[in-house]
């Protein structure tokens, strides 16, 4: 291979360069100032070492070194029928859960993905449809959550959006060609709820959106 770093001055397998300029710009804090930042890998997402500056509190200047992991922003929606109680999530294989303790690797989920090159609602309507296979209208806009902030750079744009069996168009199942095989699967809300406190739902990003549910969201002051 004739010179240049995929990534860096050259594209990569996705068609990225500068890759290693990512934070070099950054001015929103006076006490952060980022030194350099080295490109780790690129094979797909982005694993980065930047070295920077940190002013303590005590006013002495500190040099540290953290690796980030970017693979974009995301989004998640709840599913849900206030009428007849009912919430529609995923089940599918994580192999990252199956590999850190968990029995099977099989996480009960709401319906998500990446932006890619999408507004989150846009994002959203898509992934609803290609998971659940519902053709989702009104949606609400919950929160936006930086899920592990350690390490990933990903902030997770959180939706909820009435569904009816007027809504689904199609089996869902998710893309075959991205290797997805997607359990639809449809539960009374106060089940959901209780699976939590069970670990039958491991899922941050279910868990959150259930318990907003339950406490001011679609379920809110009912008797379950």
């Amino acid at each position: 291979m004739s010179g240049g770093v995929p990534g860096i001055d050259v594209p990569d397998r996705r068609g990225r360069t500068g890759l290693d300029r990512e934070g070099l710009d950054l001015t929103g804090n006076p006490g952060v100032r980022v030194r350099e930042v080295e490109l780790l890998s690129s094979s797909w997402y982005v694993l980065r070492r930047t070295t920077f500056d940190y002013l303590r509190a005590d006013g002495s200047w500190d040099t540290q070194e953290r690796e980030t992991y970017d693979r974009g922003n995301g989004a998640t929606v709840l599913l849900y029928d206030a009428g007849r109680g009912t919430v529609l999530l995923t089940r599918q294989f994580r192999y990252p859960v199956y590999v850190n303790g968990h029995p099977d690797g099989m996480l009960l989920e709401t319906a998500a993905g990446l932006l890619d090159d999408d507004d989150p609602e846009t994002a959203i309507r898509r992934e609803a449809a290609e998971e659940t296979g519902c053709e989702i209208g009104e949606v609400r806009h919950v929160f936006d959550v930086y899920m592990s902030p350690g390490s990933v750079t990903e902030r997770v744009h959180f939706f909820a959006a009435p569904y009816s069996t007027a809504h689904r168009t199609s089996g869902g199942g998710g893309v075959a060609g991205e290797g997805e095989d997607i359990e639809v699967v449809e539960l009374p809300f106060a089940k959901a709820l209780d699976m939590i406190s069970t670990g039958e739902i491991a899922d941050a990003k279910t868990i959150m959106l259930l318990q907003w549910a339950a406490l001011s969201g679609p379920f809110s002051g009912r008797d379950r």
